[in-house]
């Protein structure tokens, strides 16, 4: 009995264990299923990220075509960056065949893109012309941050949009130029009347916003402006044209346009060494160029040469020649003919090294044919004194019977190291016609000329350097963006020009013409933070002689001290 009771305890036993083993062995394997399936699930997860991570490593191979190829290991290096960015590693294998321009491709790459954008040199006042090539360098250069297949970046440092592969793009930009200063001695005196010389004025110089759009080669551009002329409140348009740039180093371009003709002239705006070009390169540029002139032709630029020619027409807002119109009339004044012109531009460096560059060049400009206002034909030559804070003009005087006016003239330069000393003259030819009466006044010849000579240093900062795209010479450019916990300071030089514009012409014979002469010694001080801000401070000496007009009677030579503020984007 008792040995039954024992066999049967032993039994029990055995087939106890045996089910608590097969119930263990049943909750193991399920405890390792569920493992397994949250490795798989773990495993897809990171397959799609790394998935995520090589399209757009792909996608960057497309861009980077253009550029010429880093080394296996550098590449390699670069990829992995680019992966990681997510705390993803990426093999060595994908990395070996990817070149990329230096983004990380996600959020975390805002840092980089932001990096650089304030250092170097302004931006330009104008809108975009640049190849398509060129664009996608630019943005290799400046990197980009990259969203869901669309990059935002700041290639030149102007805020742009754009497909990934740069075939679309928007880009907004700013010149913002606001003036601040007034006149010293410039008092009335006896039998004469008071001139526009406020001892304290303002005035919105330029208000631009440059809007960019670009397909592939052929970008369309649209400047207002909010801020032209000598007065607040003025609104114009700087520009509206259609550029294409497929040609290598070629910009052809049609729509209202700033030909580029004389040395200053090609410089933007936010490069000048002054606040406001030499007189006699505002009063060439305006016989048949400036801004918003409808014009068609291209410019091409190499290494040591840069040439550029234009058809030109009226400027916006003046059908015809005449600014005014009748009121109540839907027409303007006396409207028979508008005028045609033509400009030519040719530059180059001769000699170049690290330390110097030696420029030459010559302009030339011609309306052939004028405007007629009014049933005759008649041109305005009239200039103020190289300050925009008054609507008074030192320099003034019409010649009528105008068959065509030209100029031309040579300009110089010169650059080594931190200096830059350059100079233009130009000749100014007025032909007659028949159209305005054969009265001797109106008949032979008018010739007028004007010339300037300026100095700049560069304090500290990169020097001024030379523009191949302008066939000029560019800005000072920001190594380091102003830190002063740091010593950084941005960029700071100095200036200095004599200028001389003369529109007397025969004096003393039955066609004179007494239009007055201008001289004007300057001085400047110029500091740029960053590249995208500067503050100007000028001081004018001015000398005038004409005996035309109540307010310089006599003659009248007095100063000018004004500052800017500019912004550049």
């Amino acid at each position: 009995m008792i040995r039954r009771s024992a066999a049967s305890l032993l039994l029990g036993s055995s087939a106890l264990w045996g089910a608590c083993s097969l119930q263990s062995a049943h909750a193991a394997s399920a405890s390792d299923a569920a493992q397994i399936q949250a490795l798989q699930h773990e495993m897809q997860e990171m397959r799609r990220e790394m998935s995520g991570q090589i399209n757009i490593l792909r996608q960057r191979l497309a861009r980077a075509e253009v550029h010429a190829p880093n080394t296996t290991a550098a590449n390699a290096a670069q990829a992995r960056r680019v992966a990681a960015a997510n705390g993803q590693p990426l093999p060595a294998s994908y990395a070996r065949d990817i070149h990329i321009g230096g983004d990380t491709g996600t959020g975390s790459g805002i840092g980089n893109v932001l990096q650089h954008a304030d250092l170097g040199t302004p931006p330009s006042d104008r809108g975009v012309s640049s190849s398509w090539s060129s664009f996608r360098a630019a943005t290799e250069k400046e990197e980009a941050l990259h969203l869901g297949g669309m990059m935002v970046g700041f290639p030149g440092g102007r805020p742009t949009i754009s497909s990934d592969d740069g075939m679309y793009a928007m880009s907004i930009g700013l010149a913002f130029h606001e003036d601040i200063g007034g006149f010293m001695g410039m008092s009335p005196r006896r039998g004469e009347a008071r001139g526009d010389f406020s001892s304290l004025a303002e005035n919105a110089r330029r208000l631009r916003i440059p809007i960019s759009f670009r397909y592939k080669n052929w970008i369309a551009n649209i400047t207002p402006d909010f801020g032209n002329g000598t007065g607040d409140g003025a609104t114009t348009l700087y520009e509206a044209n259609l550029n294409y740039a497929g040609f290598h180093n070629t910009i052809i371009t049609a729509g209202y346009f700033q030909p580029r003709v004389t040395e200053e002239d090609s410089e933007s705006s936010n490069e000048f060494e002054m606040m406001e070009r030499p007189a006699i390169t505002d009063i060439v540029r305006n016989i048949a160029a400036g801004d918003a002139r409808m014009s068609f032709g291209a410019l091409h630029y190499a290494k040591r040469w840069w040439i550029a020619g234009y058809v030109t027409g009226q400027s916006y807002g003046s059908r015809g020649g005449s600014p005014e119109k009748v009121t109540g009339v839907n027409s303007y004044t006396g409207i028979a003919d508008s005028q045609s012109g033509a400009t030519f531009r040719v530059a180059g460096r001769p000699y170049m090294s690290r330390d110097i560059d030696v420029h030459v060049g010559l302009s030339g400009i011609t309306a052939f044919k004028v405007a007629e206002n009014g049933g005759s034909r008649s041109y305005t030559f009239s200039e103020g004194p190289e300050v925009n804070l008054t609507t008074t003009k030192f320099l003034s005087t019409t010649v009528g019977n105008v068959g065509s006016i030209w100029s031309a003239g040579p300009e110089l330069g010169f650059r080594w190291k931190r200096l830059v000393l350059k100079g233009e003259y130009y000749h100014i030819g007025v032909t007659r016609g028949d159209n305005y009466g054969a009265s001797a006044a109106n008949r032979g010849t008018v010739n007028f000329q004007g010339y300037y000579g300026a100095a700049n240093y560069t304090l500290f900062g990169k020097a001024r350097s030379y523009n191949i795209k302008e066939g000029a010479f560019a800005a000072p450019g920001v190594d380091h963006a102003f830190d002063p916990a740091h010593g950084y300071w941005g960029a700071l030089e100095l200036s200095a020009r004599y200028s001389v514009a003369d529109l007397d012409s025969a004096l003393g014979t039955p066609g004179g013409i007494r239009g007055g002469q201008q001289t004007v010694w300057s001085a400047g001080v110029n500091w740029y933070p960053n590249r995208h801000f500067r503050f100007m401070l000028d001081f004018n000496h001015i000398i005038v002689s004409r005996n035309s007009a109540l307010y310089d009677l006599y003659g009248r030579n007095g100063n000018s001290v004004a500052g800017r503020i500019q912004a550049a984007f």
